[in-house]
Order: C-alpha cells, then sequence, then structure tokens
C-alpha cells in the first residue's frame, strides 16, 4: 500500500522538529518509527494507533485558549481530531480541525508543531487505541467569535495560566503568547 501524502509529510514535520524537551524527543522518535512502520499511520481505520492534529487555539492577544467539552472523552481539551484522507499536510490537518471545531475563520496557524502526545483513546473506531497527536498553535483573529459545532458539548475561551491539567499544552504554554508566534496562514 502506497501511503498518502500526509504520511510523507508527517514524516518530513517530525524529522525536521526540534523537540524542547527530552521527553518530546522521545515521542518524536517514537511517532517516526511508528510512520516508517506502518503505511496507515495517519488514518483513523488504523486500530492499533493514528496520527491525529491537534490546536491550541488563541486569541488575537495571546493570552486566552479556546478549549471544547469533548462529548466522547467529558473533559476538557484543545480543538482537533483524525487526519481526512484528503489533508495533504499535518498542519492543512490541524487548520481544517480548528476551523471546523470554533467555527472561526482567518485563524492562522504556526509554522511546525509546538508539541506532541501518544495517549490511550476509545475513539470513533469503538474499540481502545492510542492517539499519536500532533498538536501546533493557531491563533484567532481579534474580536473572533467561537461558534460551538455538533462536535462539542460546549466551547469555552480560558486564561493560559488557568488550562485544566488534562491539556498538555497547559504545562507548555500556561503564560501569555506574543502575537507573532504563529505566523503563518494556510
Amino acid at each position: 500500500m502506497t501511503p498518502p501524502p500526509v504520511h510523507d509529510d508527517a514524516t518530513a514535520v517530525l524529522t525536521a522538529w526540534e523537540a524542547p524537551t527530552p521527553d518530546q524527543s522521545a515521542i518524536r522518535y517514537a511517532l517516526l518509527a511508528y510512520l516508517a512502520a506502518r503505511s496507515d499511520a495517519c488514518a483513523r481505520a488504523c486500530a492499533s494507533g493514528h496520527l491525529t492534529a491537534s490546536a491550541l487555539v488563541v486569541d488575537a492577544v495571546g493570552e486566552h485558549a479556546l478549549l471544547t467539552l469533548h462529548p466522547r472523552v467529558g473533559r476538557w481539551l484543545q480543538l482537533g481530531g483524525h487526519i481526512e484522507a484528503d489533508d495533504p499536510t499535518l498542519r492543512d490537518a490541524a487548520l481544517r480541525e480548528a476551523t471546523e471545531e470554533s467555527g472561526i475563520a482567518d485563524l492562522t496557524i504556526s509554522d511546525a508543531p509546538v508539541h506532541l502526545d501518544v495517549h490511550p483513546v476509545t475513539c470513533s473506531l469503538g474499540v481502545p487505541t492510542r492517539h499519536l497527536d500532533v498538536r501546533y498553535l493557531v491563533r484567532a483573529p481579534a474580536g473572533a467569535t467561537a461558534v460551538r459545532s455538533d462536535e462539542s458539548v460546549d466551547l469555552r475561551w480560558w486564561p493560559l495560566a488557568e488550562l485544566p491539567d488534562d491539556v498538555a499544552f497547559g504545562r507548555a504554554f500556561g503564560r501569555s503568547l506574543t502575537p507573532s508566534e504563529p505566523s503563518a496562514r494556510s
């Protein structure tokens, strides 16, 4: 089976990514090994685990993050989810998910991931699996109003310093972000 373009993109992105900590470096190597072993590593149908794309959506001044109350997990989480067959890149998948789940147009996204995570979950497959999550920083335009989608029980802006412990970004970004961090528009 020939891997889809997003598989090659994921490999290139993670190969080039400079992990900020030894723990993040270990996850990076694990994801690269998984991608090398599985041509279906980015497909939701890959029951042993699959890459996902997430986004920490922050407001224009970088003081609040938009979180979703996830219906299946029952916790406040960053936006994001499964990579679709027509997503050409991880970055495109993260931006698509952020736009769909927030209802906010004109989001801007970081060029590179800012965090990686591997966690067990029972997702849409209905069986226990793992999400190999590649996370990006996304900025909403000034005055943006979020609109809850059917993929969320609720949406709420949280001060960065008060993000729930379940949000791994809270540990990485428990501070105000400068407006220039996510710079590339997709």
